[in-house]
């Protein structure tokens, strides 16, 4: 008998889940008199830096590593970062044409305009 006494019946079960789910909040709904923009310039800025300063370093790094293995010191470092450098510019010219979104993105072109 103690038992069903301390079980909860269905129906008191979803009242009180429904209950709960009238008091969870949203964290994007809320109301603040603030709000930052997805995407913005400083988060531009911030992914344009990166972008660069992490390419250069991945270039040095794999130039030194190359340099070791094959004994031609400052040849390969040399060459790898001109090409870090370089993949840091096309990285950076993708975000700023658009192509840096996702995966097979491109912006509809309008019927009028000339394809490039």
């Amino acid at each position: 008998m103690s038992e069903n006494k301390d079980k909860i019946s269905i129906q008191e079960l979803d009242t009180l889940i429904s209950q709960a789910e009238k008091k969870r909040q949203d964290p994007l709904d809320k109301k603040t008199e603030k709000k930052s923009e997805k995407g913005g310039p400083l988060g531009l800025a911030f992914r344009v830096s990166v972008e660069i300063v992490s390419a250069v370093a991945i270039g040095t790094l794999i130039g030194l590593l190359i340099d070791n293995w094959w004994g031609t010191r400052p040849w390969m470092m040399l060459l790898f970062v001109v090409l870090g450098c370089a993949a840091g510019m096309l990285n950076v010219y993708r975000i700023a044409s658009g192509f840096g979104y996702a995966v097979g993105y491109r912006q509809r072109r309008k019927k009028d305009e000339p394809k490039q």
